[in-house]
């Protein structure tokens, strides 16, 4: 079973990947997990033109790579097997993305990650993931 965790740096999404650990170690067969750390570059987008050509991009790069430390050490330390994946652009989507381009069977991720003004209105990322995914979506609180 190929299961795509998301991780964002917040206790939700280290409780998520905890569980999609047990989860693989339960699983008879061959499992393996993919960490994806996305963030969000269109406020930043402007900013390309005023600095220098890769700067936004290591820079949202070194954040993705925070977000994903937690949860990698705990596999490492846990001996599962994964990959990371990180992306830039809106959250929901990309994570989408790459659960349809990877052939995953599972989305794992926490119920409710960092927060802003603007998810308490628009809605959060695991809602707009629940909604448009077309694989199985599940959320650990």
């Amino acid at each position: 079973m190929k299961l795509l965790v998301a991780v964002d740096g917040s206790k939700n999404s280290l409780a998520a990947a905890k569980y999609a650990a047990r989860l693989a170690a339960s699983l008879k067969g061959k499992s393996h997990i993919t960490l994806i750390s996305v963030h969000d570059d269109t406020a930043l987008k402007h900013l390309k033109k005023y600095v220098p050509k890769d700067t936004v991009s290591e820079y949202l790069r070194s954040l993705s790579e925070k977000d994903i430390a937690g949860a990698q050490k705990l596999f490492d330390k846990l001996g599962v097997a994964h990959d990371m994946a990180i992306r830039f652009g809106h959250p929901a989507e990309q994570i989408k993305a790459e659960s349809e381009t990877g052939a995953f069977d599972l989305i794992v991720m926490g119920s409710k990650g960092r927060s802003s003004l603007k998810d308490m209105v628009v809605g959060s990322v695991a809602h707009k993931v629940l909604a448009i995914a077309k694989v199985p979506v599940l959320l650990v609180k």
